[in-house]
């Protein structure tokens, strides 16, 4: 069993903590609203879930999840997430964060940029490119063979080995997708970017396994 910590509960946020709890995890969640905002969501999760600052979400667990607009990278808390892998399902979006020169061009990617605000942590990008309702209905067990599969980019082998280890616990195979640098491919709008799994409107979602995630990754242009 992992504690995971999440940074930000909205619509991905929650599913990936509703799905952790289904897989046995604990989970520790906090949003910019404070605890008290989370009440509903923890008595729907159970016991295996509580409430907390964002500080205190970060200590607590052996993997956090980041899931908050780029906007609020500068008031993560650093210090508890030093040396901890931490899984960045953030997505730039100009028309709710504003421009930003370097994440408008090809300098930098956000996960780059987090990184910034992040220095000691041990960054994964993943859960970035499906549509929350497609993550709750295409968790399958290890072994199925309709089982889908989410693109991860990270510097760290140990990290991107973590993050292998939960989003498999949660009913994910996992495609590596390069380093952060490379983390573009699987950005908004991007051809790995929530189409592989069908349109929003089919909530169900459509299985995808390992080929067509590395086919969408290899198309990307930037």
């Amino acid at each position: 069993m992992t504690t995971v910590g999440f940074i930000g509960s909205g619509s991905i946020g929650g599913t990936i903590a509703r799905l952790a709890v289904a897989a046995g995890h604990q989970v520790v969640l906090s949003n910019s609203r404070g605890p008290g905002s989370l009440a509903d969501t923890v008595a729907e999760l159970g016991p295996r879930a509580s409430a907390a600052t964002s500080e205190e979400a970060a200590a607590a667990g052996d993997i956090v999840v980041v899931t908050v607009p780029v906007t609020a990278f500068p008031d993560l808390p650093a210090a508890p997430l030093a040396g901890k892998t931490v899984i960045d399902t953030c997505n730039y979006g100009p028309e709710r964060d504003g421009h930003i020169p370097e994440l408008d061009g090809t300098s930098l990617t956000s996960s780059e940029l987090l990184l910034r605000y992040l220095p000691d942590a041990m960054l994964v990008k993943a859960f970035n490119n499906i549509y929350f309702k497609h993550l709750l209905s295409l968790a399958r067990p290890a072994g199925a063979t309709d089982r889908s599969y989410l693109p991860i980019a990270g510097d760290l082998a140990p990290a991107k080995a973590a993050a292998t280890e939960f989003i498999d616990s949660i009913g994910y195979g996992v495609v590596d997708a390069g380093l952060l640098a490379d983390s573009w491919r699987q950005a908004t709008g991007t051809p790995v970017w929530g189409t592989p799994y069908g349109p929003p409107s089919n909530e169900m979602g459509r299985p995808t396994g390992p080929g067509a995630i590395r086919a969408a990754l290899a198309t990307a242009t930037r």
